[in-house]
This record gives C-alpha cells, structure tokens and sequence, in this order.
C-alpha cells in the first residue's frame, strides 16, 4: 500500500520565479535582474581532471552516449519519486528506472511532512541558484533530500559534490523560509542492485563550499576573457 505523503504550506511567494538559461556553457538563474550560477554549474568544475581522463579512456562517443543514459536514468527515476510523494500515477514504464525507484522506495517512507518538490531556491548571500529536489523532514529531521542514480555502489569520496550540492540548497532554504536545515540526505539506487543512504551535517561542509563558489567564479572570468579574445 503507497504511503500518504503530507505537505507542509510554506509562503511560495518567497522562491524565485525564474527559468535556467546556459550561457558560455553554463547554467545561470537570473533573479531579481542578477545573474546567479547553478550549483552543479560550479560544482562541475571541481572535478573536470577526471571527468577528461574517463573520457579519453573510453572514448568521446561512449562519453556521450553514458553520460545521455546516466541523465535519462536519472530525471525518469526522478519523475517516479515525485509522482510517489505527491500520490500519482507512476509517470514512467521503462524496466530501468521503476527498477531503480523500487530500491529507494523504502527510505521515501522516511519522508514526513513535504516542504518542497523540485524548486528553484537562490542565496544572495552565496550568489548561485538551483533547483531542490526535496525539503521535508527525513527520520525525524528536517532535511534537504536528494535523489541519485548511479551504475554501481559509490564510496565516499565519489559523492563529496552531492553533499556540497545539498549543503548549498540548505543555506538557501534557510535565508528564504528562516528555518535551519537539521541535516542533508542523499539517496543513491544503482544498477547493480545497491541503495546507499549518505545522511550528513551541512555545517561541515560550508567551507568547501565557499571555497568551490570563489574557484568557479575566478574560472568563469578566465574563461569569458578567453572567448573575448577569440571572437
């Protein structure tokens, strides 16, 4: 028998109304006529030596073709989570992700009380956007969710972004709703069967944060004045 999910009202006026738009191959929210970065706009450059090495391993057009699979996994897999917490109809048919939404079916149940589904936040404070998958208390806590798929079991140092994505989503929700964020919750379904529960203190990793927020805006810079230079 499915779970009832409750929702709980919060002062929606409060997000920003605004669309994602890429520009010099990166994602930007505009709010309030700011141009803000997205999380995993600025996370992605932390790891771009490993991410060329993959690719020159296996090739360019298997790179593609992966990375195409791994993004189509995961927003399918994403779709069938919301339809669960809002109480839908499964919105997905494929064998792969109702395989993968069946392992972390689960610790959904943990979800209490559903504050956000897939929002757009921002920080003024941090200067970046994006979009939440989940604010809702988890065991108890209130919690900014995150759901991943993956193709086999992760360890720890694999994952350090998703807890740096989280962590920024926690600021946001707390500079906008004034409530703290007592933990964040990443949720891993794989395809070789394992369901990886990473639960965590944002506070820890706040620095690493900033730290990865200052990188990326020196490497934009760099990287507009070099497509200046070219055109």
């Amino acid at each position: 028998m499915a779970k009832e999910f409750k929702f709980v009202e919060l002062n929606k006026d409060l997000l920003p109304k605004t669309k994602g738009r890429r520009q010099n191959g990166v994602r930007f929210y505009e709010v309030d006529g700011v141009n803000y970065p997205s999380v995993t706009s600025i996370l992605g450059i932390r790891k771009t030596d490993g991410l060329k090495k993959w690719r020159e391993n296996i090739g360019e057009d298997v790179a593609n073709f992966e990375m195409r699979r791994a993004a189509n996994r995961g927003k399918a897999t994403h779709n069938l989570v919301e339809n669960y917490l809002k109480g839908e109809a499964p919105s997905e048919t494929s064998v792969l992700p109702l395989g993968l939404f069946r392992l972390m079916k689960p610790y959904l149940d943990n979800i209490e009380n559903v504050h956000l589904i897939e929002a757009i936040m921002a920080s003024k404070k941090l200067t970046l956007a994006g979009q939440v998958d989940c604010v809702a208390e988890y065991r108890g806590k209130l919690s900014v969710i995150d759901f991943k798929t993956a193709n086999k079991e992760k360890i720890e140092e694999w994952v350090d972004n998703y807890f740096l994505q989280t962590t920024a989503y926690a600021i946001m929700y707390e500079e906008i709703f004034g409530k703290p964020i007592e933990q964040i919750v990443v949720l891993i379904s794989g395809e070789d069967g394992s369901m990886q529960e990473w639960i965590k203190n944002p506070k820890d990793y706040v620095a690493e944060l900033e730290k990865s927020i200052q990188n990326f805006y020196k490497y934009y810079e760099e990287k507009t004045k070099a497509v200046g230079t070219q055109s």
